[in-house]
Parts: C-alpha cells; sequence; structure tokens
C-alpha cells in the first residue's frame, strides 16, 4: 500500500514538473506581442507616417530638398539594430552633387529609410517588403523610379526589390551586404568556409534563425548563451577603422536611438533574422539585370576588412552577376559608410550613371 501511494506521488511529481517545464517553454519561445505605435499602453508617435492600403503605418524621414524641387529620389534602408533617424556623414546634401564631371545635377532629393516605428506585420516576408517599399514610394509620390540604398541587413530589401519591382528602380546599392549562408547559388564549400570565419555565437544564431525560427525568441534572450555577439557589447570582431568610427559615433549622443527597440526586441530584431535567414524563393543569382539598356546601375561596396560580411561571398556574388558593379574599399570596415569619402563615393556612383 505504501509502494502504491509513494509511486502515485511520484507520478504526480513527474507530471506536475513536465506542466511547469511546457509552461516555461511556451512563455519563453512564443515572442511577446508588439508594442505599437500610438495604441494604448504602447509608444508615442513621433514621426511622419503614410498608411498603407491593408492598414498599417510605415514612419519615414525625408532628409535633402523638397521632393517637389529634387531630381533624384533615394530611399534607404537601414541596417540591423538600427533605425531611420541614423544620420549619414554628407554634411551638404545640397551641394555634394552640384558638379559631377562637368554635369550639373539639383540633388537628393530624400533619404527614406525604413523605420521601426510602424504597426507590425505578422506575414513579413522578403516579397511583402519590396512591395512595401513600391507602396511607401507611391504614397510619398516620388514619381515612376526611385534610387535605393540598402545598408548591411537592410540589403536584403534591395534584393526584394531587384526580384519583384526591378521596373521601379532607377539604380541600387547594398552597402557591406547581408548574404544568407544557405543560399544555394554559393558553393557548399565557400559557404561553410565564410560561416566558420564568424563567432561561434554569431553561428548558431544564424541557424536558428534558418533552422528553427519559432526558436529564435528564446534563443535570444535566453541567459545561458551568448547569442548575437553584436548585441552582447563584443567588440573583438570589429575591424580597426570599425573601432575609430564607434569612438566618433558615441562622442554625441545619437537622435532617435531610443526608438529602436521600442516596439520590443522581437518585432524590432529577431524578425530581421528571420526573414533574412528564410527561404525567400529565390537567390541573388537568380535575378535578372533590371538595367540590361543601361538606364541605371547595382552597385555593392564591400569593406576589405569586413569582419561580419565575408568578402569572399560578395565577391562570388559578383562574379555570378557581372551587371552588378563590385567596390572593394581597403582599410574598411563594416562601417565603411559612416566614412565620409566613402559615403560620398558611394552616393556619387549611384547617381552618376544614369547622367553619364
Amino acid at each position: 500500500m505504501l509502494y502504491v501511494v509513494f509511486a502515485d506521488m511520484i507520478a504526480q511529481i513527474a507530471v506536475g514538473a513536465i506542466v511547469c517545464f511546457m509552461g516555461y517553454a511556451y512563455v519563453t519561445i512564443r515572442p511577446p506581442p508588439p508594442k505599437t505605435c500610438g495604441s494604448p499602453g504602447g509608444p508615442p508617435l513621433t514621426s511622419p507616417r503614410v498608411k498603407l492600403d491593408d492598414g498599417r503605418h510605415l514612419a519615414y524621414k525625408e532628409k535633402g530638398v523638397a521632393k517637389e524641387e529634387a531630381k533624384h529620389k533615394i530611399i534607404v534602408c537601414h541596417g540591423f539594430d538600427d533605425s531611420k533617424d541614423f544620420n549619414l556623414p554628407i554634411s551638404q546634401v545640397s551641394k555634394l552633387f552640384d558638379h559631377i564631371d562637368g554635369l550639373f545635377l539639383e540633388m537628393i532629393a530624400l533619404d527614406q529609410i525604413l523605420s521601426k516605428e510602424k504597426r507590425p506585420n505578422p506575414k513579413r516576408s522578403i516579397k511583402s517588403d519590396a512591395f512595401d517599399i513600391q507602396e511607401l514610394a507611391d504614397k510619398l509620390h516620388l514619381g515612376s523610379k526611385f534610387y535605393l540604398v540598402g545598408i548591411a541587413m537592410g540589403a536584403y530589401p534591395v534584393y526584394g526589390c531587384l526580384k519583384y519591382i526591378p521596373h521601379r528602380l532607377s539604380g541600387a546599392a547594398l552597402i557591406v551586404p547581408f548574404v544568407n549562408y544557405w543560399w544555394k547559388c554559393f558553393p557548399s564549400k565557400l559557404s561553410k568556409e565564410a560561416l566558420g570565419t564568424l563567432p561561434l555565437s554569431d553561428q548558431w544564431t544564424f541557424r536558428v534563425a534558418r533552422f528553427a525560427p519559432w526558436l529564435v525568441n528564446w534563443w535570444m534572450t535566453q541567459k545561458w548563451f551568448t547569442s548575437l555577439s553584436i548585441m552582447h557589447g563584443k567588440l573583438d570582431i570589429f575591424a580597426p577603422s570599425d573601432l575609430e568610427i564607434i569612438r566618433q559615433l558615441s562622442a554625441s549622443p545619437r537622435e532617435g536611438q531610443e526608438k529602436v527597440r521600442q516596439q520590443g526586441v522581437h518585432e524590432c530584431l529577431h524578425r530581421d533574422l528571420i526573414v533574412g535567414f528564410g527561404r525567400w524563393g529565390f537567390d541573388p543569382t537568380d535575378i535578372v539585370n533590371p538595367f540590361a539598356n543601361n538606364e541605371g546601375c547595382v552597385h555593392i561596396w564591400q569593406g576589405n576588412e569586413d569582419n561580419f560580411i565575408p568578402k569572399k561571398l560578395s565577391r562570388y556574388l559578383s562574379e555570378k552577376l557581372p551587371w552588378i558593379q563590385y567596390h572593394e574599399v581597403l582599410d574598411a570596415g563594416h562601417f565603411l559608410i559612416y566614412n565620409q569619402t566613402n559615403c560620398e563615393a558611394i552616393f556619387k556612383s549611384l547617381l552618376i550613371c544614369n547622367n553619364t
């Protein structure tokens, strides 16, 4: 009799432990709901927005001259863990393009940056991001065509636009562009070697995003292991030029930094990893040259010392896509666009292509 009571007690404890574990797993794996800007208890609305046809909103920020006066419209997609409020080192946008090779150009119209200050899209994909950009351009009356710049993680929407809305682009620039190590266009040996150059914690983070996206929230928020190295303040992966730029940027407060994660880290950061490393349905090498008649250009800018985006992979893509102009910048790392000389060269090369 005592044995039966004891066995029953053990069974109840085991069931209770399993239920508690499942409850813990459910809570930690399931991402929290996003904090939508403007909703009760959510972050305040502080930026101009456009309302999309499905009811969502996209916030944006304008720089340069009024779009009615400008000949060139540029949409910029920011990088990981950043927002539309970041500043590029172009002190006088209106004067930068006054004269290029004897040709007078008016100036950049817009520096529109896809923002974290927006209503989330739980079904977000590489394709939906491309059409969001197209709708943003239409709502802002940018015209039939516009330029597109993608920085680091912000480069993957550029690939989406090159695939799904190439007819809307005047040109595109991919700056230290995101790479998916599981694109089929990469030789297996090359992608494994490139992935192996990253910190082990980053390798596992990208594998989780690729093969177990439902586990990303837990992986990125658990305290047992380091997930993404840069989110844990690890600086050893940065090139010397990156460290100098970090020092310069840290010297003065950055406007709008508090908005970067205001809708929650899962919505603002984790979802970028899930979409970027997910299955797109195409590889970059499946994209057809959108400027076969030389009416525009596509550029890749890669830092020679970039430890985040292996240059071998950017080189390989440029070889497979000869219509992309490849620029490898010596003594430059992941933050090459924050160097004024590099930044101006990037925008000049993008605009001059259509004006020679």
